[in-house]
């Protein structure tokens, strides 16, 4: 058979500028006061230090793959977050959108136009790419990457250059303040984590276990089968024989919502390895049963997870089988009346993964906030109360530091409801 032709190259990446309405064209003067979200803090050392005049224009590529197959919807759904923050605080500065797709050359030829005519970038979005602008050589200006590199974090890893500050969502980075959170709730006993084979749960089971071992307290991780994502009844059984004969404090769920829901499920029922009705042919051969374990025991067990365990309301989830679950997530998903969050249009995510969507829609908001504060003010420590966390961020002083605390959540009446900080 003849050879197939061949693939035609790659498009460059198209850069596409918004202009720049001047802030006196919005005449505001017949409006309401609009509502504002909460004023970024500076370090009280450098708070009246000014590196930058505060109306010097700034110029921001936002770099995304918007080219990409497995990552253009969630590239979409971060620029509609980026561009609704700039909408709102838009004066003096531009925003240029630079799409590419998955081609490590792409992005950086995207990344290195960029730096030509730019003062920050804001992307790329996937590890991979973050990997790839973090080795380069051309990484010269202030870059906000929405993700983190592969073992980022983790002992040995190669620290990110000075001028890049990670700002991803991270679900690891939300099980080790879970693990925090729980010990602090439960100050006695040991914890279980269940996971499954998949590659993010093992990650994010491992981040917990670290966690909690570091604060000194013991931790079992048990490893459940679950073929087509519905999870092994022999499993649960033994699992349920385990935690009999050896309770521990409480149980960390590395896994989604619906995984998790069936374990719940499982702990609240009365599953037994015995026959229902055995038979004996004589009833003094064998020894009594042991005492069947109430399964309040069980149920009653404080359950932490992640942000995993919130699908969103959108989804259809039956998730009144997660009650009095705690779980960590956004301000964006479970503190509709916080102040950032309440300013922002809100948009309509529907269905199985829109509660993802929604988060890297707010991811957007953030980071379009961070490279606002860093263009006007490229060196020192400020705080941010974002809508999705509370942001400490220290940049231009050596290497990039970055941490985001989420609130604590529980579920009431079918959804996860904030809990008082």
């Amino acid at each position: 058979m003849p050879k197939p032709p061949p693939e035609p190259p790659q498009p460059a990446a198209e850069t596409f500028a918004i202009s720049l309405p001047s802030a006196a064209e919005e005449d505001r003067s017949q409006l309401p006061p609009r509502a504002e979200p909460p004023a970024i803090i500076r370090s009280a050392d450098q708070a009246g230090q000014d590196s930058q005049p505060s109306t010097a224009p700034v110029r921001i590529g936002l770099l995304l793959p918007l080219r990409s197959e497995t990552l253009g919807a969630a590239a979409d759904s971060v620029r509609a977050g980026f561009m609704a923050a700039w909408e709102r605080d838009r004066a003096n500065i531009s925003v240029t959108v630079l799409e590419t797709g998955d081609v490590p050359q792409d992005i950086l030829s995207a990344y290195a136009r960029a730096l030509q005519e730019q003062d920050i970038v804001v992307g790329p979005l996937s590890r991979s790419a973050v990997a790839t602008i973090a080795a380069s050589p051309l990484l010269s200006k202030p870059t906000i990457a929405l993700n983190y590199p592969e073992g980022h974090g983790q002992p040995g890893a190669a620290p990110l250059p000075p001028s890049m500050l990670a700002i991803g969502l991270s679900i690891e980075e939300e099980a080790r303040q879970v693990a925090q959170w729980a010990a602090g709730e439960q100050p006695d006993g040991g914890a279980v984590v269940l996971t499954t084979n998949s590659s993010w749960q093992r990650r994010v089971a491992s981040a917990f276990a670290a966690e909690w071992q570091r604060l000194g307290r013991p931790v079992r991780v048990v490893e459940l089968n679950a073929p087509d994502s519905y999870l092994s009844d022999p499993d649960l059984v033994q699992l349920r024989a385990n935690l009999r004969q050896n309770l521990p404090g409480l149980l960390f769920s590395a896994m989604g919502a619906d995984q998790t829901r069936q374990l719940r499920i499982a702990l609240g029922s009365a599953v037994s390895a015995e026959p229902t009705n055995p038979i004996f042919s004589t009833a003094d051969a064998m020894p009594p049963p042991p005492p069947a374990a109430p399964s309040e025991q069980f149920s009653s067990l404080p359950l932490y997870g992640t942000s995993a365990l919130n699908p969103g309301a959108g989804a259809g989830f039956p998730t009144q089988d997660l009650e009095g679950v705690r779980l960590l997530d956004l301000p964006w998903q479970v503190q509709r009346d916080h102040p950032a969050v309440m300013v922002y249009p809100r948009p309509l995510q529907a269905g199985v993964g829109g509660a993802d969507m929604s988060r890297l829609y707010a991811l957007g908001i953030d980071a379009f906030r961070v490279a606002r504060e860093i263009g006007r003010h490229p060196v020192g420590r400020f705080q941010l109360d974002g809508v999705t966390g509370k942001l400490s961020i220290d940049f231009g002083q050596g290497p990039a530091r970055f941490e985001r605390v989420e609130p604590s959540a529980v579920y009431k009446n079918g959804a996860p409801e904030a809990l008082a900080q």
